[in-house]
């Protein structure tokens, strides 16, 4: 590829991650309206260019991405994962993932149906075993941009909360092996596909500074 006679242009992988989504989902859109056969297909090798693009900057074969496109229908948004920050005595709760034995804050996909602060609530007593109350929004962030890794085949938008610990005991799940309150300067290897160090310390912050307003992309 090159911007102008003989002059090479080196995308990063973050450009071509970026180029591929927003290819996908112009063939998803495409695919949810149009009735005509042939532009079905125009639609259906877009999606196989876009899994071609992301495989370059992923882990994963363009197959298997395919096959995740392929399983979308309806108008392209992002998806919302929900993050909740608990503290007690300034340490921060995370949770052991069954899938990496790594960890994380507790939170995964929103439910249809479910408030934002109700989806992350839930999410921290069916991974953690502790009751919480959601108080604060600390931050709404694109994920393509926090440094997560690997990369994502879709868009996601992050929203993390502040949480109160009201009750509860510590508890594992069908997700969770394993569950315990960290020091920030002291934590334990984080799964990067769902946080950062950068994150916790950064709520760690911004829960003691509620002058300041959450974070924001």
């Amino acid at each position: 590829m090159t911007d102008g006679p003989g002059t090479p242009v080196n995308a990063s992988a973050d450009a071509w991650l970026r180029w591929a989504i927003q290819l996908q989902a112009l063939a998803q859109d495409g695919m949810a309206y149009t009735e005509n056969a042939y532009d079905r297909e125009r639609y259906a090798a877009i999606r196989r260019i876009a899994a071609e693009m992301m495989a370059t900057a992923s882990p994963w074969p363009p197959e298997r991405i395919e096959a995740l496109f392929a399983g979308q229908a309806g108008y392209a948004t992002p998806k919302v994962d929900v993050r909740g920050a608990v503290f007690q005595g300034g340490r921060i709760l995370l949770v052991q993932e069954h899938t990496d034995g790594l960890w994380t804050l507790p939170g995964g996909w929103a439910d249809p149906g479910d408030t934002p602060s109700v989806a992350v609530e839930r999410e921290i007593h069916e991974e953690s075993g502790y009751t919480a109350r959601a108080t604060r929004l600390l931050a709404v962030y694109d994920r393509a941009t926090q440094g997560h890794q690997p990369p994502h085949p879709f868009s996601i938008y992050k929203i993390c909360f502040l949480c109160d610990l009201t009750g509860g005991q510590p508890a594992t799940s069908i997700e969770t092996d394993a569950v315990g309150f960290f020091d920030i300067g002291a934590l334990p290897p984080l799964s990067l596909p769902r946080v950062t160090a950068r994150q916790i310390e950064r709520f760690a912050y911004l829960a003691v500074h509620p002058e300041i307003a959450p974070d924001f992309d």
